[in-house]
């Protein structure tokens, strides 16, 4: 009966894919107002597992799951198993100013991470993920009377698309069987698109298109170390803290500005600039977590993360920065993460719910950035569940995050969403030696 369960979820697993990616917005891999700043909405990291015990996992050791929120939490495995995670995203937004109203779906792919053991108490990982997310599209009329009486009427439309890519090369060691020490090279590359439209209804008028194209890079290292002390019996505790360099930008940004009249294109601005030269950063992050758990049945946890991007160069740099009459700029963003994990029992054999690990989350998040001097704040709670499949540690992590950025208050945007992220967990023993007799 188990093993008929299995195969009916890993077959509607593989149908929920196809479904999806077919209807998926190919265009944004994230949505938002807010994003039209700097490099956009930082991405919320983690698989599945992370994502639905509201983001922890700094101080998490779970041998069954891939967490590279940690690069210390990488030996935290079998010692002669591959393990891969491949996850999916879907984000369902309600957007609300004053008497506005709006909504919009997102679909994307969030993360592909493999790690395998190097050498006995050693391990490593590979995988890509997104760093930074853009997407945005309104437009506006101009309502003053002055102007129109004299020009006629003038739309305004702007949208951005694009996103920034983190590809990560880690490794880890334990030692003692307490102490795990972890590194990883980050290398950071995509890029972004902000364009404007100003569009005159008299074709005497000439419309101008500017905007700016943006090739981001970087290259950075994250380092970490949890450290396990045994409480008594399966219990134990687990202090973890991580630290992501802070480092330059490089790329370039193309900005241009373009007056078009029937056939005929006027070039008004049109300059390269390199990144490095105009003093970009990445920000800086640290983050310390302790978690306790009893074997591998529960375990709880609380993360807290801080990050550093008031010396970005956000503010004032030509594409990055908006030009309106919101104004944004670059300050310290914070996180507060809390989960906690249950299984019943994951060795039963009658009853396939016992076997499933059940999980809830609770986050509060403020952003690098403030609109008109106020905080862009996140909080939500999440709920995930982990569906074994077949033998070992194979499954499918199912997770939501039901939450809410910023608020009306301020003439601000509230954004209330509903993101769905399935995860799938891969796990075979390859370096067992074959023996004879």
């Amino acid at each position: 009966m188990i093993r008929k369960i299995e195969r009916i979820l890993l077959l509607s697993a593989f149908l929920i894919i196809g479904v999806t990616l077919s209807a998926q917005d190919g265009t944004y891999g994230a949505y938002s107002p807010y994003s039209i700043y700097g490099i956009g909405d930082l991405s919320k990291e983690g698989t599945a597992f992370n994502k639905s015990m509201g983001g922890t996992g700094i101080a998490a050791r779970n041998r069954r799951m891939i967490n590279y929120l940690n690069p210390a939490a990488v030996t935290a495995r079998d010692s002669l198993s591959f393990m891969a995670d491949f996850g999916l995203t879907s984000s369902n937004t309600v957007y609300k100013q004053g008497d506005i109203k709006s909504a919009h779906n997102t679909f994307n792919i969030y993360d592909f991470v493999m790690s395998f053991p190097i050498y006995r108490s050693s391990a490593f990982m590979v995988g890509i993920t997104p760093f930074s997310d853009m997407g945005y599209d309104f437009s506006s009329y101009e309502t003053d009377p002055n102007i129109i009486g004299n020009t006629g009427n003038i739309t305004y439309d702007s949208y951005g698309t694009g996103s920034v890519y983190q590809l990560f090369v880690g490794a880890g060691v334990t030692f003692w069987k307490q102490l795990s020490l972890g590194a990883e090279m980050i290398y950071y590359f995509g890029n972004l698109d902000k364009v404007t439209n100003m569009d005159y209804a008299n074709s005497s008028y000439r419309s101008i298109n500017s905007g700016s194209e943006l090739t981001v890079r970087g290259v950075t290292g994250k380092f970490g170390l949890q450290y396990e002390q045994k409480l008594g019996g399966d219990v134990s505790m687990i202090i973890g803290a991580t630290y992501r360099m802070g480092t330059n930008m490089k790329g370039y940004s193309t900005n241009y500005r373009y007056a078009n009249q029937s056939s005929v294109t006027d070039t008004l601005k049109f300059s390269v600039d390199t990144l490095a030269s105009a003093g970009m950063r990445f920000g800086d992050e640290i983050g310390i977590g302790i978690s306790v758990k009893g074997g591998e049945r529960w375990a709880a946890e609380f993360n807290y993360v801080r990050s550093d991007w008031r010396n970005s160069g956000f503010d004032t740099a030509p594409g990055f920065s908006v030009i309106g009459d919101s104004k944004f700029a670059s300050t310290v963003s914070q996180s507060f993460r809390a989960g906690f994990e249950f299984v019943p029992n994951r060795n039963d054999i009658r009853y396939y719910y016992k076997k499933c690990a059940y999980r809830a989350g609770l986050y509060y998040d403020q952003a690098y950035y403030k609109l008109d001097g106020h905080n862009v704040n996140s909080m939500g709670i999440t709920l995930g569940v982990t569906l074994p499949v077949f033998r070992l540690y194979n499954g499918i992590s199912l997770g939501v995050d039901l939450g809410q950025r910023a608020s009306t208050r301020n003439n601000m945007i509230r954004e209330r969403y509903a993101t769905f992220n399935i995860g799938f967990n891969i796990h075979d023993i390859w370096f067992r030696k074959v023996q004879y007799q």
